[in-house]
C-alpha cells in the first residue's frame, strides 16, 4: 500500500471511531475502490451505508469483507441486520445461526459483546413473529436470546407478553416473576404481572399490584387506567355473581 493509501485508510478510520460516518466514507472507499484486501474497511462502509439507509450497498459490503475473512463475527452480524432490514428474514436468521456456531466452536470464545448482539437479533426476530401471531416461533427466539443474555430483562418481559398471548399466562407468571426477583422495581414488569393476574381469572391480585403501582407511581397513566378498568370490571360481575338463584317452588 502506497503513501497516499495508508494516510486514507488512518484518516477514514479515525474519523469512523468518532462516528464521523459521511467525513469518513470517502477515505475509506477509496482504500476499498484500490482493492486493499482489508476486511474491517468493508465491515465500516457497510456500517456507514447501512446508517445512509442504502442497503444494497451495505449488503456488498459486509459480503466483501466476509469473503476476505469469513471468520469475520462482527461483519456477519452487521449483515445479519442488514438482510434483517431488508425483509430477508430467513437468510437473517441463518446469518445469525452462522455467527453463533463459528463463534462458539472450539477454541474460539464468544465475547460479551457479540452475546449481547446476537440476543438483541434472535429478539428481533421474535418480535416479527410475535406480530405476525405466530407466538409458539416468537417464545423459541426469545428463548435463544435469553439463553444468551439471561439478565435481558426487557427480552424476558417480551417472552412473558408473548407466553401471554399464546394462552399460557402461568408460564407468562413465571417469567414476570423471575424479572422482579432480579429487579423487584422494573416498572413494566410489575404492571404485566398484574395484567397477567387478571388474565388468569385473579382480580384481586391484579388490583393489589395494580395499586400498588399507583401508590408507588402515582403520575403513571398507565398503571391507573387499568387499575379503573379491573376496578371497573370486578365491579360489575360481582352484583351478577352474588344474585341468588331462582328457587322452585313445590
Amino acid at each position: 500500500m502506497d503513501e497516499k493509501l495508508r494516510e486514507a485508510l488512518a484518516v477514514g478510520r479515525d474519523l469512523y471511531r468518532q462516528k464521523e460516518y459521511l467525513r469518513a466514507e470517502p477515505f475509506l472507499a477509496q482504500v476499498a475502490q484500490a482493492k486493499v484486501p482489508y476486511a474491517d474497511v468493508y465491515n465500516m462502509l457497510g456500517v456507514i451505508y447501512h446508517d445512509m439507509g442504502q442497503f444494497s450497498r451495505a449488503q456488498q459490503s459486509f459480503e466483501e469483507a466476509i469473503k476476505i475473512n469469513p471468520a469475520y463475527t462482527e461483519a456477519s452480524l452487521n449483515l445479519a441486520v442488514t438482510y434483517n432490514d431488508m425483509g430477508r428474514y430467513a437468510d437473517a436468521k441463518d446469518l445469525y445461526l452462522g455467527a453463533l456456531t463459528s463463534s462458539t466452536r472450539p477454541g474460539g470464545k464468544l465475547d460479551s459483546f457479540v452475546m449481547g448482539k446476537l440476543a438483541n437479533m434472535y429478539a428481533e426476530i421474535a418480535s416479527v413473529f410475535a406480530n405476525g401471531g405466530a407466538f409458539e416461533e416468537a417464545i423459541g427466539e426469545y428463548r435463544r436470546a435469553l439463553a444468551l443474555r439471561p439478565t435481558f430483562v426487557d427480552i424476558r418481559l417480551k417472552l412473558a407478553d408473548a407466553l401471554r398471548d399464546a394462552g399460557r399466562p402461568q408460564d407468562a407468571l413465571r417469567e414476570l416473576k423471575a424479572i422482579l426477583a432480579q429487579n423487584p422495581e422494573y416498572l413494566p414488569a410489575r404492571i404485566h404481572h398484574g395484567l397477567t393476574l387478571f388474565s388468569t381469572g385473579d382480580a384481586a391480585g391484579a388490583m393489589r399490584e395494580l395499586a400498588q403501582v399507583v401508590a408507588d407511581h402515582p403520575d403513571n397513566a398507565r398503571a391507573r387506567l387499568y387499575l379503573d378498568m379491573i376496578t371497573s370490571h370486578s365491579a360489575k360481575a360481582s352484583p351478577e355473581q352474588g344474585k341468588a338463584s331462582p328457587r322452585t317452588e313445590t
